[in-house]
């Protein structure tokens, strides 16, 4: 089974925090439309004897497309790929996007689940994180979205500057109330070149606090779990049943095909990425050339990734995987690595397999580097 990401690189306006390839003049939407659909024509033989089993719209803000276009994008992939008789068809959007029309006209669509940008409920932190719509909109768009879609997710940040514990708690407690069956929550990081980057070192913005971040992450834990959900992924929580097939897909090593600018690919030897630039995203693909770079994977590379995707779900690390695919040395390495921090109490070894434990799952990506093999 494989995947294929479709990135549509635009948004409204500018979120303070992000970092991710997007232009806010969408002057050049329909050339950018063609050449994804030009790339997916291109690149149809790269999944040889694999079956797509999920299409996901990222971005940017993909809301921003017309129905027609989506389409457009979803028969293109249908045409030219073998597509699973029912595959995970996701949709990121905003909620100014999604009036009552618009979501009664995607769920008559292909598309079968929403990932709702919803990121806090409260003005004051939307303002700050300078996202498009208000708490309302939030709250009508779930509304009526619930009515349509049985499976949805919505995002939500935790350590923004001046959010309390209390209203982080009212965040996810308001989530709940829709009966969402998936949440993807992410603590608030600073980039580097950021709008939040420059406003805090110029004072204008409180600096974020990993205690408080952290604190409120264990919050998101104990009230999901709480309610039913899996926190299956560092970031990610489900109903069972409900985990997002698409990002399973990245954390099982599964290939996908990554189209749209700045977009990433992976066939298990090779990752590859887009072009970081509209113009010559489109450019490129009009003179039918692929604007991709590649890299092959060294063992010691898969090791690494093994290691870092396994440490952030439920499925763990596994030892047999790590000598089958890599080497008793891997295995061997891992184990002394691993050692400080299974005293520590951040991982344990369990049906030989390695998990951090709920102590170290704030630290997992750290953890994880220490268990890298360097080159």
């Amino acid at each position: 089974m494989a995947g294929i990401y479709i990135h549509i690189p635009f948004c409204k306006q500018a979120c303070h925090y992000c970092d991710f390839h997007f232009s806010t003049s969408i002057k050049k939407k329909s050339d950018l439309v063609n050449a994804l659909v030009k790339e997916l024509k291109l690149r149809k033989n790269e999944l040889k004897n694999q079956t797509v089993e999920t299409i996901y719209f990222g971005g940017g803000t993909p809301s921003l497309l017309t129905i027609a276009e989506l389409r457009l994008l979803i028969d293109t992939v249908y045409e030219n790929y073998e597509v699973t008789e029912n595959p995970e068809i996701t949709l990121e959007a905003n909620p100014d996007d999604l009036s009552k029309n618009t979501i009664i006209q995607l769920s008559k669509s292909p598309i079968n689940r929403l990932s709702i940008g919803i990121q806090s409920f409260f003005e004051a932190d939307l303002k700050l994180m300078n996202r498009v719509h208000n708490a309302e909109e939030a709250k009508n768009c779930l509304k009526e979205a619930t009515k349509h879609f049985d499976n949805i997710s919505v995002d939500l940040i935790y350590g923004i500057p001046g959010l309390t514990n209390d209203n982080w708690l009212k965040n996810i407690e308001t989530a709940l109330s829709f009966h969402i069956p998936h949440i993807s929550s992410y603590a608030l990081t600073v980039e580097p070149k950021t709008a939040l980057d420059t406003f805090i070192k110029k004072g204008l913005i409180k600096n974020v606090d990993d205690e408080a971040a952290q604190e409120q992450f264990y919050m998101l834990i104990e009230t999901l779990e709480a309610s039913g959900f899996v926190h299956y992924e560092l970031s990610n929580f489900g109903k069972p049943h409900f985990f997002s097939k698409n990002n399973s897909a990245y954390w099982q090593g599964k290939p996908y095909v990554g189209i749209g600018p700045s977009a990433h690919s992976f066939n298990g030897n090779e990752r590859g990425w887009n072009v970081r630039n509209n113009s010559k995203y489109i450019k490129s693909l009009q003179q039918d050339i692929l604007p991709i770079e590649t890299e092959t994977l060294t063992v010691t590379d898969k090791y690494n990734e093994y290691v870092m995707t396994g440490l952030r779900t439920i499925w763990g690390v596994s030892l047999e995987k790590v000598t089958n695919d890599f080497g008793k040395h891997y295995k061997k390495y891992l184990l002394q690595q691993a050692e400080k921090h299974i005293n520590e109490n951040l991982l344990y070894l369990d049906d030989d397999t390695v998990f951090v434990t709920q102590k170290g799952k704030f630290l997992s990506d750290g953890i994880a580097s220490d268990l890298f093999m360097l080159n």
